[in-house]
């Protein structure tokens, strides 16, 4: 009977109007809304007052069923459930909650307990932490206000760990470990959630919830029932997207979210031991040691996700691709396709995101070529490497290179991929949508670029996982080894031209991922920024709105000090313009390579000193 009721309340809930009510005074009348969560954002509807009452009047019925709910779950935990066959022991100071005389082997899911789970968790003693652990933490540690945790990230950023890591320092009699297999739903986590409360557990870390088909539509039972009635659920899943789902529909307003797929320099380095920012360009992006998939011994010895095209793209695949698709198949049943419907029909929604991200890569080394190698300002970089073929008496090949054919040759690659595979045209709408997935991913950030003579900003897209980039960057730039135009040069002299232009797609990367970590952690009022002039740029400005201050750099790829390094900073047209749109310029930097020292005025600063300063701040 207790059951029926519940399943009956449950499927009442999904029907009445999610949100809470407020109201505002306009015009010097009082008016009501109903206020929810969108997108991540704040969202409020007016309600005119024709359906005042009916609304108020269903919001009171959604308040008065979920507490209807928690007294059913009370109730339950009293006496013994004779359909499991357990049997309480009532004692006068006994708590309130089922003490059960058999072991119990029937959880409709996977649960790990007691014993169990104290060793699962001495797996992962060896482990640093990730910073977020202290979010979780703090979650733990606060009242209970009926809100759940959703941890989330792409594969091998550390989730699996922190879970473990969280437990630790938990109580073990009153915490409980589930880890979802695709065949769960919500009913066979709602019986195991139900038992687990009797048997007094507190704590209960859920690993890969999305995998349940109903997740998305089902998720604010775990909030409305067990988060009110002061259980701590900790939800953590590899389809980002699922979660992002569920915070517009099923938990606004009910969850804390804890990121994991952004892992910045300083954190790489601490987790991994690993100092090299090179290393860090090439590989960064996932945790070799972070993370370990506890049931797939092959996946646990795997390595570094991006050492190879192959080893990325069956990495796209995996946590990105198949995350997209699992997410939207099952969000109200398949019905949020929207224009990429056509191409999930065709079986073709796996190639075109595929397509969409080598082809920012694309564009990228596209821009690198024809940016760093057409115009007559190369960098310092490029610079010493022309000294060097001068004095050595070797061939600088790229500078005979003829760079259009060049990237022609690139962009014919990927259109004969393209015609050869797609039955469907990507279109805007696709090319929107996908990129939209993408940011939710956490995968790309936009860190407009500004120009010095209109308040324009320019899309500038950043991968948060520099190693994807680098290591398709690297096979496109392999695949110039096939041009025409090299036939003529050795296999030395050609594979010599192929490193020179990694090295710039190194320069160039360099530069997303220090205005990318600085722009995490700057405080409100103050942004980072590339500023573009109709001849030149500073590659980093950042400014100090509240001040009405800023700070300049130039980013360099190297660990030598030359002077065009800083030709920009000292440039007084230039740096009068900027102080004219962004106030006064309180230091000129370069940051690089090098041991920080301080050159005619300039503040030479050692990159990794600058990352790891920047995240203590």
């Amino acid at each position: 009977m207790i059951d029926d009721e519940f399943s009956r309340i449950v499927n009442e809930l999904e029907a009445l109007p999610k949100g809470n009510i407020t109201y505002k005074v306009i015009r010097g009348k009082k008016r009501m809304y109903l206020q929810w969560y969108e997108n991540s954002k704040k969202q409020s509807k007016y309600i005119r007052a024709k359906d005042e009452i009916e609304v108020l009047t269903k919001v009171k019925k959604r308040n008065e069923l979920r507490d209807r709910l928690k007294e059913l779950i009370e109730l339950e935990s009293r006496f013994a459930d004779v359909e499991h066959g357990n049997q309480a022991i009532v004692m006068e100071d006994a708590p309130k909650y089922v003490i059960n005389t058999k072991d119990e082997k029937d959880y409709k899911t996977n649960v790990v307990l007691g014993k169990q789970l104290v060793e699962m968790c001495s797996s992962v003693r060896e482990y640093e932490a990730r910073e977020c652990l202290c979010g979780i933490k703090k979650f733990l540690s606060l009242k209970s206000d009926g809100r759940i945790c959703l941890l989330y990230g792409l594969r091998r950023t550390g989730k699996t760990t922190l879970i473990f890591q969280a437990i630790s320092e938990l109580p073990i009699d009153e915490t409980a470990y589930i880890k979802i297999l695709p065949s769960n739903d919500m009913a066979m986590l709602n019986k195991d959630l139900k038992r687990l409360y009797e048997n007094g557990i507190r704590f209960v870390f859920i690993d890969e919830v999305t995998l349940m088909s109903d997740f998305v539509d089902t998720a604010s039972l775990l909030s409305d029932v067990y988060g009110i009635m002061g259980m701590k659920i900790v939800l953590s899943g590899t389809d980002s997207l699922g979660f992002a789902l569920t915070m517009d529909e099923e938990l606004y307003d009910r969850a804390y979210m804890i990121h994991t797929t952004f892992i910045p320099f300083r954190e790489y380095s601490r987790l991994l031991n690993i100092s090299d920012i090179d290393q860090y360009i090439c590989y960064g992006g996932t945790l070799k040691a972070g993370e370990n998939d506890f049931d797939d011994l092959q996946l646990r010895d795997e390595g570094l996700s991006f050492r190879d095209d192959e080893s990325t793209r069956r990495y796209i695949d995996t946590a990105i691709v198949r995350n997209i698709q699992h997410s939207l198949k099952c969000y109200k049943n398949g019905g949020h396709f929207r224009n990429l419907l056509n191409l999930y029909e065709a079986g073709e929604l796996t190639s075109a995101i595929n397509r969409i991200i080598e082809d920012m890569n694309h564009r990228f080394l596209v821009s690198v070529l024809t940016k760093d190698f057409v115009s007559h300002d190369l960098g310092s970089a490029r610079q010493l490497s022309r000294k060097k073929a001068a004095i050595e008496g070797t061939t600088d090949v790229l500078e005979d290179i003829d760079v259009k054919q060049i990237t022609e040759r690139l962009v014919d690659i990927l259109d004969i991929r393209n015609k050869d595979e797609a039955k469907v045209e990507i279109t805007d709408a696709h090319l929107s949508e996908i990129k939209e997935y993408l940011f939710i991913l956490d995968l790309i950030v936009d860190c407009p670029s500004e120009t010095i003579s209109s308040a324009e900003k320019i899309e500038n897209i950043i991968f948060s996982q520099p190693g994807m980039r680098y290591c398709q960057a690297q096979a496109l730039v392999y695949s110039i080894m096939k041009d025409k135009n090299f036939s003529q040069y050795s296999g030395k002299i050609k594979h010599q031209a192929c490193e020179r232009i990694l090295e710039e797609v190194r320069g160039r990367m360099l530069e997303e991922m220090i205005l990318l970590e600085t722009n995490i952690v700057l405080t409100k009022g103050k942004r980072a920024f590339k500023l573009l002039f109709p001849i030149g740029e500073f590659d980093m400005v950042v400014a100090d709105e509240k001040n009405c201050t800023c700070e300049i750099y130039e980013i360099k790829h190297s660990s030598e000090i030359v002077s065009s390094q800083y030709k920009h900073l000292v440039n007084s047209s230039m740096c009068e313009q900027t102080e004219f749109k962004y106030g006064e310029i309180k230091s000129k930097n370069v940051l690089y390579n090098g041991e920080s020292t301080v050159v005619d005025g300039i503040n030479y600063m050692n990159i990794k000193d600058y990352l790891c300063g920047i995240g203590k701040a």
